[in-house]
């Protein structure tokens, strides 16, 4: 893949800065589908950078288009889907590579030894009639490697997700239960080191002692490994105990996007504050959760304007009729809202996660 000369791209990320290393570029990047209703547009024009060693989390409500972000990352979006725009993966070493460009062959050597995928729901991801070995070796033949090498780096990596590496290779996917195989998986998508892994709501179906524990393990696997990670996920406060940096998607485009401390503290869309207010919180009564009224746009008849406005309590004629840019509400954080600057007055935060 990456036989080129050592270059290292300068390109200006999605707040701005410039200046970081950027390990996946996305510029207009769409998603749209042809039907007999019309087209139905499930990713629009999407432009953010992930930086190399960070975790981001993308977050957003069902049907926002997060899990059509995560496919179009890969260029895995399957057929009658239609993916434009460019995506550009920046190797450790050699040129940049135009993954929406990549014959079939080049295509499946990035998806698994540059930038891997843990889709949702891991039972669904494993053959039931073989075991977690044969899984490994499975995928290590395809792709060529030493055999003995990678099932050296599977124990490891099993062990590091608190595993019996012995017991869950010999064993079968019935076997054992549901977030064992969620972290069996987990290694197995590490397993070709790539430099990227992509997690596509890998935590959906755990109970919450689960989910903290995957978490937290997440954490620790990309600073031994050296990884970037672009998890995917509807909740916004778990993906905050994770993630450096949150995107949040709404009617198949960013909203806003920003350092989580800065997100969590300061969140300047209506749609953010409106997410962080539904989100139930031991410690506050239940007089004061305000679930979101209304729904998110069909994709086949997103309005004019703002997305959101048909839901925001602060839309004008300017939010109907005017599309709002991306700005700048620092040097890390970034909002497409035409009355940001007024949300803190116009809805205030009551519940959410700790702030």
């Amino acid at each position: 893949m990456n036989e080129s000369a050592q270059t290292t791209p300068v390109v200006s990320d999605a707040t701005g800065s410039g200046d970081e290393d950027i390990v996946l570029e996305c510029r207009n990047l769409s998603v749209a589908f042809d039907m007999d209703r019309g087209t139905s547009r499930v990713l629009h024009d999407v432009d953010i950078d992930i930086r190399r060693g960070e975790i981001i989390g993308i977050v957003g409500e069902s049907g926002s288009g997060k899990s059509m972000f995560a496919s179009a990352l890969l260029n895995a979006v399957v057929d009658p889907g239609r993916t434009d725009g460019r995506i550009t993966y920046h190797p450790r070493e050699g040129n940049p590579v135009d993954v929406l460009g990549l014959e079939k062959g080049p295509l499946r050597s990035l998806r698994w030894e540059d930038v891997s995928m843990v889709f949702q729901g891991a039972m669904s991801s494993f053959n039931p009639t073989m075991d977690f070995r044969e899984h490994f070796v499975e995928t290590l033949d395809a792709h060529d490697y030493d055999v003995p090498t990678g099932i050296e780096r599977a124990e490891e990596l099993l062990a590091d997700l608190y595993l019996d590496p012995e017991r869950v290779l010999d064993s079968y996917p019935h076997e054992l239960s549901g977030g064992m195989k969620q972290r069996a998986l987990i290694a197995l998508a590490l397993v070709l080191e790539p430099e990227v892994l992509v997690m596509d709501e890998p935590t959906a179906a755990l109970d919450l002692l689960m989910q903290r524990s995957i978490i937290s393990l997440l954490s620790d696997l990309r600073d031994k490994y050296d990884l970037t990670m672009v998890f995917i996920t509807h909740d916004l406060p778990l993906v905050t105990k994770l993630a450096d940096r949150i995107g949040v998607l709404y009617a198949f485009e960013f909203a806003e996007v920003g350092d989580t401390a800065e997100m969590v503290r300061n969140p300047r869309h209506p749609y953010t504050r409106a997410l962080l207010n539904a989100t139930p919180n031991l410690d506050a009564p239940l007089t004061e959760m305000r679930p979101i009224a209304g729904s998110a746009p069909d994709p086949v008849a997103v309005p004019a304007g703002c997305p959101y406005h048909g839901r925001c309590p602060m839309a004008t004629e300017e939010c109907t009729d005017v599309k709002p840019p991306m700005e700048a509400v620092s040097a890390t954080h970034e909002v497409a809202c035409h009355h940001w600057l007024r949300t803190d007055e116009e809805i205030p935060l009551s519940t959410g996660v700790e702030r």
